[in-house]
């Protein structure tokens, strides 16, 4: 007979908008066993699987922490109360956490400040986009009410909960029949039980026992305050954002670059500063969903995405938000996992600002094969190719714009814009690999650029710092003879070094803050390095905080409008790094807005 041996949660916390999903083991009749559900649509042996979540309500009012939101609160900041700021951020768990956290929690205090100052009534703009009761815009679209009729929770719509039962001042509420749950704002501080029990098919009645599981405190999701756009003229773009969430200019296109930290890689014993639960895959990846969406670009470049990730969840979800999905992953030659969890670079772009035109794959070890055949001695193949061939790609992918450019000289002609997204080998050690692929990428955009009058957007990590020599060549044109990292090539395959160059008018989207004019440029100059006109950071752990992520543009087709404002050591906890609760990488998103100018003739 059909039995469940085991049933357990992965995750030991849960969270608001992250699905829960047990994991339980069956022993079939024939005593083999299995984890593939049995639902009462397809019986086995006359029997099936019948699953019931409940939410357990104490008689006795329970507040989570906002700084650390799996311990109970002991203390209420009154000062958010009186400011309307909402109340869940309110709460800690002790006087030292909230010592701690002032620097942090003293911003919004000072937001609401200004908010209600300015217009009375400004706390949805300030907080409602990540609000962690659920009811910004973001919340809300991922993850509703629990008085929506629409709502779906696993595959059952949820319907009015209903008292089952009161013991010893509990009361518990059936919240769910399928065998996932997603939390909802309503089971904040509440614990939750899951119980799966094997049905006759027949009689309808349970046969044995069910087996439960208690979780604990449903928390809330984290709310990271949210990120401004501002203009490189001095204004912030919030305020000039239409019903759809997006600028209003419609000559104006968004470009988001984003390395999420693929989950093969966040492990516990890299990251041991980030709580398990943060650092869970089910709870980042709905947190980076929140956080992509929140940005509503036009185009987004994703790094680090596993395939089965982006055939799974991304392209699926991201495709409800209006975005056609395009993906390259790494190839496998020295890969030696999972074939499914191989990571790999993805570009989005929505349907209703542009339509595809053509997308080329960049695989470098193909690269690395055709110039050890022509640029390196027999002898010497097989240690070149160890040293070249490291599985990185690039996607690039042109696009046609759907919107019209305003002020251009010629407006019937096709507005067609290039995007090319990368990722570049992580080795430190391996300089002249580094640039070596920066600069095969180059040279295939260059091809292009001659092909076809065409803007053109370089994004992505490139695991190499300002002042690099990658760096050097993509925002220089050259490297200088003398640069230190030439000094690393075993292969000679950076010689001669005055064949390292392009002619692609690139500039780093991000040294428009150094150019830019008013209050909103002088406060994002701060987080600048001017020695390199680049942020100060865009990846922070604890081994290692600087800039490795970029949005290159060509000058002489596109112009700057405004940037995603950087983050800054006041928009981290000081107790930690990233990834965190509130941020699901190691890295920071960059998003810059572009307007295309008829082309500069010389």
């Amino acid at each position: 007979m059909l039995s469940v041996l085991r049933v357990h949660l992965p995750s030991d916390i849960p969270i608001v908008g992250c699905e829960l999903s047990p994991y339980v083991l069956l022993r079939r009749p024939d005593k083999t066993f299995t984890t593939d559900d049995v639902p009462e649509s397809a019986p086995l042996d006359g029997h099936f699987l019948r699953y019931k979540w409940y939410r357990i309500q104490s008689d006795r009012k329970v507040a989570v922490c906002s700084v650390h939101p799996s311990e109970q609160a002991t203390l209420q900041c009154l000062g958010c109360v009186k400011a309307k700021i909402p109340v869940a951020k309110s709460y800690h768990c002790s006087p030292k956490c909230f010592s701690d956290a002032w620097q942090h929690h003293r911003v919004l205090h000072d937001r609401a400040a200004s908010a209600v100052n300015e217009n009375g009534n400004e706390e949805e703009e300030i907080f409602g986009r990540f609000n962690s009761t659920g009811a910004g815009v973001i919340s809300a679209s991922l993850t509703g009410s629990a008085s929506s009729t629409s709502l779906i929770n696993g595959s059952t719509p949820l319907y009015p909960t209903a008292v089952t039962q009161r013991s010893g001042g509990e009361t518990w509420f059936e919240v769910g029949r399928s065998k996932t749950y997603t939390p909802t704002t309503d089971d904040i501080g509440h614990v939750l039980k899951f119980e799966c029990v094997v049905i006759d098919a027949e009689t309808k009645l349970p046969v044995g026992h069910p087996n439960t599981l208690l979780t604990s405190r449903v928390i809330p999701a984290p709310s990271p305050s949210p990120r401004h756009l501002i203009s490189v003229g001095g204004a912030d773009m919030m305020g000039q954002l239409d019903s759809d969430g997006r600028l209003s200019s419609s000559g104006t296109f968004t470009v988001l670059s984003y390395n999420i930290l693929s989950d093969s890689y966040a492990s516990s014993e890299l990251y041991s500063y980030c709580p398990s639960w943060a650092l869970s895959w089910p709870y980042r990846r709905q947190n980076l969903l929140r956080e992509i969406v929140g940005y509503r670009a036009d185009i987004v470049c994703l790094q680090e995405v596993q395939c089965d990730h982006f055939d799974e969840f991304f392209a699926p979800e991201l495709d409800k938000h209006g975005y056609q999905a395009l993906y390259k992953r790494k190839t496998n030659e020295v890969y030696s996992g999972n074939i499914h969890t191989i990571d790999g670079c993805a570009t989005f772009f929505r349907r209703d600002r542009f339509s595809h035109v053509k997308k080329y794959e960049v695989e470098f070890n193909k690269a690395a094969q055709s110039l050890t055949e022509v640029a390196v001695q027999t002898t010497q193949k097989k240690v070149a190719l160890n040293r070249l061939v490291k599985d990185n790609v690039a996607l690039i992918v042109v696009l046609e714009a759907k919107f019209t450019n305003q002020g251009a000289d010629n407006p019937g002609k096709r507005q067609l814009l290039c995007v090319a997204n990368t990722h570049v080998n992580v080795q430190q050690e391996l300089k002249d690999v580094k640039i070596w692929q920066v600069h095969t990428l180059l040279k295939g955009l260059e091809k292009i650029a001659a092909s076809a009058d065409i803007p053109m957007l370089v994004c992505g990590d490139f695991n190499s710092v300002p002042g690099s020599a990658p760096h050097s060549l993509l925002a220089m044109g050259k490297v200088d003879p003398l640069h230190p990292d030439l000094l690393v090539d075993p292969l000679a395959i950076l010689r001669p070094h005055s064949k390292l160059t392009h002619q692609l008018p690139l500039v780093s989207a991000y040294s428009a803050f150094l150019r830019g004019i008013g209050l909103g440029s002088e406060q994002q100059r701060r987080r600048m390095d001017p020695a390199t006109n680049e942020p100060l950071f865009t990846n922070c752990t604890r081994d290692f905080i600087g800039t490795l992520d970029y949005i290159f543009y060509t000058a002489d087709s596109l112009t700057v409008e405004s940037l995603l404002e950087l983050l800054d050591e006041d928009s981290l906890r000081k107790d930690t790094a990233l990834p965190s609760p509130e941020w699901s990488s190691d890295h920071i998103a960059l998003l810059a807005e572009f307007r295309c100018v008829p082309k500069t003739r010389h």
